[in-house]
């Protein structure tokens, strides 16, 4: 076990100890919960429980849990991923549905980092045992282009291009409804949502995030929508369409009609990482690289333009 004391931010004033710590410290509120619950929590040298409300300038005193074990990352092959471009520096690949980017507790399936060791791939070891040469994340289901690192300096100039915005990264979503105005930006900020965990949302005082989008082809009761990301939060495209009310087709996670999906077949959102371009690594030429819409989601395009005739 190991303690920490820290003072409460003034921004922090009057908020759940529970979400306030899950913000503070980057846990989520479940395990904050559970903290709190085993006396693990003191504010100003009381026990504090998960609903108390801190106050700024209190003092905390949280006992935090020794880290578990890495996650081990298992060789495993990967069916359906596909490398678009693979150097000395990095590998470009076309990630399937149903799979995840490097290992997590909880997460039993197939992963990116897995599936490159399989295929005898070195990757740069910068990072986390279980993420080593991972630069940005694809849900597990979220399709398309990816880049890994394989050598250290490129992970260092990789890590630094997606954290100062200068890598162009495009996405694909049929969305449903129809975007008024077609073509404008969502300007929102993005955190944790207040009653669950698992999911996210546009909340007061939430991380900055910006993402623009332009419908390119409408349907009955949906959009082709091209978009373009700014920042990279976490489902930040799921979110602000959600919060739009033109959630992506298939998203019951975020309030997609279960009706439409069950129609066009799709058991998980209609998005997919189109493109991917930045400055490569090793001598900053600029590289594009593209991704086909897989089966799924192919399908459920077709069957909404064979409707809009």
């Amino acid at each position: 076990m190991s303690s920490r004391m820290l003072p409460v931010p003034d921004g922090l004033d009057g908020m759940r100890v529970d979400a306030g710590l899950a913000k503070l410290l980057g846990l989520s509120r479940t395990v904050v919960a559970e903290l709190a619950e085993s006396g693990d929590v003191l504010l100003d040298g009381r026990p504090a429980g998960k609903s108390d409300r801190l106050s700024g300038g209190g003092l905390l005193e949280i006992t935090l849990p020794e880290p578990a074990n890495p996650v081990e990352v298992v060789a495993e092959p990967v069916a359906g991923m596909q490398i678009l471009h693979d150097d000395d520096d990095i590998v470009v690949i076309s990630k399937p549905v149903g799979v995840a980017v490097h290992p997590s507790p909880g997460w039993t399936g197939p992963t990116v980092v897995g599936g490159l060791a399989a295929a005898g791939l070195r990757i740069a070891t910068s990072g986390a045992a279980e993420r080593q040469g991972v630069v940005h994340r694809l849900d597990a289901g979220t399709t398309g282009v990816m880049v890994v690192a394989k050598s250290e300096h490129a992970y260092t100039v990789l890590k630094r291009a997606f954290k100062e915005r200068t890598v162009d990264k495009g996405y694909h979503a049929i969305v449903q409804g129809h975007p008024d105005p077609t073509r404008g930006t969502i300007d929102a900020p993005i955190d944790r949502h207040p009653r669950h965990d698992y999911k996210f949302a546009v909340v007061q005082g939430g991380r900055p995030s910006v993402t623009h989008y332009e419908v390119v082809e409408a349907f009955r009761a949906a959009s082709l929508t091209h978009i373009k990301l700014e920042t990279g939060r976490t489902h930040q495209i799921r979110v602000h369409f959600s919060a739009l009310r033109h959630p992506c087709v298939g998203d019951l996670t975020y309030g997609a009609d279960p009706v439409l999906a069950r129609h066009l077949g799709l058991n998980r959102q209609w998005l997919h990482a189109k493109t991917l371009a930045f400055a490569h690594p090793a001598d900053g030429r600029w590289v594009e690289f593209e991704s086909e819409y897989p089966d799924d989601l192919a399908k459920a395009l077709e069957i909404l333009r064979d409707e809009s005739y």
